[in-house]
């Protein structure tokens, strides 16, 4: 059982002199820029076409008229004057966005920022060119409903600070739209409209038809695409990589042929699914809920790979009235056959019920947009859309004409509220994006839950060294290919730089929580800090020290000669890492964008995040690094990482001590000490828990009882009170104890001859 520990006075000193840093420095923070600061960064005619001049800034938030001669061509404004624009780094995105009075975007310019991924690593050029879908869309028709908000384009390794972007320029675009001050009320105004023919599901037609009928009368319909008209189609988008690289060499073949129709509809489902399958169906069904179904044959698939990781169908979406959903693997039924007369073997077949959430109506025209896909580079892509329209034959409903309601006086757009939100769902970014990454966020759970059973069932473990070597072994390779390399959440120095100045400046949960499995990991640190000190998230969590540490392992394994380097230099190396971690700490103080710039000295971003596609001095760096492991292992990890110096700080606080120790420990005993494979253990005995990595390996030697002196001895009292306890057998005598010396009995013949010789 773990036992309370006194909190080293040393170690308390040290972390409130830190707390007393921070906040005798808090006063360091610079104050935000404003909309005609950053004008000055901005040409008009990069807002607007052939705009010439800007005007004086007007109202509050401050909005500027930008002049086409002498006429008004749209007004410009700061996004993160009108609505939260917090990315990955705590920072808000600073983005100078110009509308039209008649709500449309026409251009923006990313004036200041503070994303470390923006930085450094991937080109700024490309996360602005993800907002292009943004540029010249009516968002005055998502202010009232209409069209659902543009969707950017994601950019691998910078999906947060993206997402950020697009939904603040949105959000932003629609409230000042609904103030009322571009001059144009027009697209605020609720006029009073006549009564609409209302179309109902004629239920009565239950009549089953075959393959053939069904598509004559437009009950199914479909898409056909061959190879070449796709590639066609990416190179007149001005994507000639995508046009090069088919799915097949002859252009003539079949891409895809794409079929969907509403089988919620009963004559189309009776048809499609059977009566069994189609009873099933409405079983399945809450009132009003309807389901389609999707089939494809061909080269391409619509299903893709995305719902196997994340269970989003991310190649097709449904689209009604402006709105779209996504379906989910929860909404999915894999079909293996249709029951039409006629129909043919298709490849997928797909069942997909609409959830509920989502405002469907089966007699209104609605489409499937596909999204075609091919990948262009090691982490690009290039897209194309395809949309299958779908309307119900007039043969399926039927039409009722309702009463006049009474006419209500038109609202105006200054009478509107400005902070209504333009989705209908009215859920923050963050929400989205942990929706999107529910199944991640579940493996992370279930990584961690793992994680803390082998912590507290330590004891059973250590005790079987090869059983918990293969487990070691797993968990650093889930730690390093499913943590790091595919989901990347490889935690940083900048992650506590960003946070300290979060503090400082203004702390916001909503940036915190953009990015789910950060989250969640920094989470499980802060608690592992309390009960184990740095030693979880370094030995276990890491993805860098998981590579560092296989590495090495297979290094061991081919003989490389491992170099230990003496006491004395090995604990004079040790500050260099708290040097460097107080350094950024300081520089960040001053500049958190400078101190993110020098926090490179991580190779965590190259081997991890981007893996190793980037410039070759960063790749030659981090492979220098992982080289140096290969004889010294967690070289790395012993003497330069800033990370694991600022978790050491408050790993000082630590509640509990888990590893336990035999007085004979250090003296006379050093096995520990020499088998430690970070060197945490002073030659004293006394484990340095700033520099453990709970790798365990001591608590093995700690329970055997043929490599540890101490357990050696307490092994050979029991045998010997076994021996002499144990009545001996009839015709046998009672086993003699033998004094040996240097490996040889004494008082015997052979004895004195050895010791003659």
């Amino acid at each position: 059982m773990p036992k309370n520990t006194h909190i080293g006075k040393q170690g308390l000193a040290v972390f409130l002199s830190f707390l007393i840093a921070l906040f005798t420095l808090a006063g360091h923070a610079f104050a935000a820029g404003s909309l005609v600061d950053y004008l000055a960064k901005v040409q008009p005619a990069e807002l607007f076409a052939a705009a010439d001049r800007f005007g004086e800034p007007v109202g509050e938030p401050a909005i500027v008229p930008v002049y086409k001669g002498s006429d008004i061509a749209g007004y410009a404004y700061l996004n993160s004057d009108f609505t939260n624009s917090t990315g990955y780094s705590g920072k808000p995105i600073h983005i100078v966005v110009g509308i039209d009075r008649a709500g449309v975007v026409r251009g923006l310019k990313l004036v200041d920022h503070k994303e470390p991924i923006v930085l450094i690593g991937i080109p700024e050029t490309r996360v602005v060119a993800a907002l292009n879908s943004v540029i010249d869309r009516d968002l005055a028709k998502v202010a009232t409903g209409a069209e659902r908000p543009p969707q950017v384009d994601i950019v691998s390794g910078a999906t947060v600070t993206v997402l950020v972007m697009g939904d603040s320029v949105v959000r932003s675009a629609v409230k000042l739209i609904r103030s009322g001050r571009l001059g144009d009320g027009t697209h605020a105004a609720v006029a009073a409209v006549s009564p609409q023919p209302v179309k109902k599901l004629d239920v009565s037609k239950q009549e089953v038809s075959d393959w053939q009928t069904l598509l004559g009368d437009g009950s199914i319909r479909a898409l056909r695409l061959s190879v070449g008209e796709v590639s066609d189609a990416f190179a007149k988008a001005g994507q000639p990589d995508a046009a090069r690289t088919p799915e097949a060499s002859n252009p003539q073949d079949p891409f895809i042929d794409l079929y969907v129709a509403p089988v919620s509809v009963p004559a189309i489902g009776h048809s499609l699914l059977g009566e069994e399958g189609y009873g099933r169906l409405i079983k399945r069904l809450k009132p009003g809920q309807s389901a389609i179904l999707v089939a494809g044959d061909g080269a391409y698939s619509f299903k893709g790979s995305g719902y196997v990781r994340g269970g989003i169908f991310d190649r097709i979406e449904l689209l009604q009235d402006g709105q779209g959903i996504r379906f989910r693997d929860r909404d999915h039924t894999r079909l293996t056959q249709i029951a039409a007369e006629g129909a043919p073997h298709l490849r997928e077949i797909a069942l997909y019920v609409i959830p509920d959430s989502f405002a469907f109506d089966v007699t209104e025209p609605w489409e499937l947009q596909l999204l075609v896909q091919r990948t262009t580079g090691v982490r690009d892509k290039a897209t194309m859309p395809y949309d299958l329209g779908y309307t119900l034959p007039d043969g399926y409903v039927s039409i009722e004409t309702p009463a006049a309601p009474p006419v209500a006086p038109p609202a105006t757009a200054a009478t509107m509220p400005a902070d209504v939100p333009f989705d209908l769902e009215n859920v923050p970014l963050w929400v989205s994006i942990w929706e999107m990454n529910r199944v991640s966020v579940a493996i992370t759970f279930a990584g961690l839950l793992v994680l803390t059973a082998i912590f507290f069932f330590q004891d059973w473990l250590v005790k079987r060294p090869r059983l918990f070597g293969w487990i070691r072994r797993g968990y650093l390779v889930f730690a390093l290919v499913w943590l790091g390399w595919y989901a990347n959440a490889q935690l940083s120095v900048v992650n506590v730089l960003t946070f300290i100045n979060a503090l400082i400046s203004g702390f916001h949960w909503d940036f915190f929580l953009s990015a789910p499995l950060i989250f969640i990991l920094w989470a499980a640190v802060a608690a592992g800090l309390l009960f184990w000190g740095r030693g979880p998230f370094c030995g276990w969590l890491c993805p860098f020290g998981a590579l560092q540490e296989l590495t090495n392992g297979v290094a061991k394994w081919l003989k490389v000669p491992q170099v230990k380097l003496p006491w004395g230099l090995h604990e004079r190396l040790w500050p260099v890492k708290y040097i460097i971690f107080l350094g950024l700490f300081g520089l960040s103080l001053y500049s958190l964008a400078l101190a993110e710039t020098f926090a490179e000295i991580e190779p965590f971003k190259t081997a991890i995040i981007l893996k190793f596609a980037r410039e070759w001095p960063f790749v030659i760096f981090a492979l220098t690094l992982l080289a140096a492991g290969l004889f010294i292992e967690r070289f790395y990890c012993r003497y330069l990482c800033p990370l694991g110096a600022a978790l050491a700080i408050p790993g000082r606080l630590r509640m509990f001590e888990w590893l336990k120790r035999w007085p004979e420990c250090g003296s006379p005993c050093q096995r520990c000490a020499k088998e430690c494979p970070v060197q945490s253990i002073h030659p004293e005995g006394q484990i340095n828990v700033n520099e453990c990595i709970y790798c365990m390996h001591c608590q093995e030697l700690y329970q055997d009882d043929h490599r540890c002196p101490h357990m050696i001895q307490v092994r050979l009292k029991r045998e010997k009170f076994v021996a002499l306890s144990t009545p001996p057998e009839k015709g046998k005598e009672r086993p003699k104890t033998v004094v040996t010396h240097k490996g040889k009995p004494i008082g015997t013949d052979e004895g004195v001859a050895g010791e003659q010789a």
